[in-house]
């Protein structure tokens, strides 16, 4: 009897070991197994600045208003036609003494850059969002050759193209995409909706001079055949590469950008996109950010 009631207590606690087992044993998800064999778990949601520029509200009436606004801006200048000068800054002037070129009678032209410009890269950033990447090169490249279709055009943006070419004014793209990927962009232009570019004549991309990702050269280029009225892109490179100087602080950055030698150029001539996603524009610790005296805590 002492044996049968022994063995019905080594079974029960037996039964408990492994009750308890059992409930402390790890759920076995996507993200515990892919961290197990080591790869990056997939986030659950993509980072905040895709959320706000690639799928919110906000986002897209952001780039419909800007577009809106270029389009009446760059037909008024080509039906007037009375212009005189390009707001492309002149070959050795900066944003804080710029000069400007002649137009003369050159024919009319608008300067785009592409990225988070005229297209949402959204297929490339939501790959890489899920690899846990914030950017790869390999990956890019890719995309480059690849990307037509998948890429979306800008809110606002075709139709406002299509105001400015029915206007007569030619459209441009300056894009640091690579030249060796010509084709894969313009395919991705086409496919957007956006209309026909060529390279070296309406596409004008990084490798078409010895100059890198500047795009100063490549601007002066255009400006040499054309009278450019407008310049648009994400990030301040895309007007004048001063602003992407090497060890230019936060705050001197800003400064220069609201020099008031071209702080009339904003929305006159210089249009810029939102693009909290990548560039520049997005660093700065604490104290480059937040100036002392606006420094707050509650009261205990």
């Amino acid at each position: 009897m002492r044996r049968f009631a022994a063995s019905l207590i080594a079974l029960a606690l037996a039964g408990c070991a492994a009750q308890a087992e059992q409930v402390s044993a790890p759920v076995l998800t996507k993200e515990v197994v892919a961290t197990q064999i080591g790869e990056k778990p997939t986030p659950s949601s993509p980072p905040t600045g895709q959320q706000w520029l690639y799928g919110s509200a906000e986002g897209t009436i952001a780039s419909a208003q800007i577009y809106r606004a270029m389009a009446q801006y760059v037909r008024a200048k080509a039906l007037n036609r009375a212009i005189k000068t390009q707001v492309v800054l002149g070959d050795g002037s900066t944003p804080d003494a710029p000069r400007f070129e002649s137009c003369g009678t050159k024919p009319l032209a608008a300067v785009f850059d592409a990225d988070e410009t005229l297209v949402w890269n959204v297929g490339a950033m939501r790959y890489m969002a899920e690899q846990g990447k914030d950017f790869d090169p390999a990956i890019w490249n890719a995309w480059e050759k690849s990307g037509a279709g998948k890429a979306l055009a800008m809110p606002g943006a075709i139709e406002a193209l299509k105001i400015m070419r029915e206007a007569g004014v030619t459209i441009i793209a300056n894009t640091n995409r690579t030249s060796a990927n010509a084709k894969g962009t313009e395919d991705t232009l086409r496919a957007a909706g956006l209309g026909e570019f060529k390279h070296g004549e309406t596409l004008f991309l990084m490798g078409d001079d010895a100059t890198g990702s500047s795009k100063d050269a490549r601007r002066s280029t255009i400006a040499a055949r054309y009278c450019v009225v407008a310049l648009a892109g994400d990030q301040l490179g895309d007007f004048a590469n001063a602003f992407n100087a090497k060890g230019i602080s936060v705050a001197d950055r800003k400064k220069l950008a609201t020099h008031p030698a071209i702080t009339d150029l904003w929305g006159n001539g210089w249009f810029l996109f939102s693009n909290p996603v990548y560039g520049p524009s997005i660093r700065g610790g604490y104290d480059e950010i937040f100036s002392d005296e606006t420094k707050w805590e509650p009261a205990p």
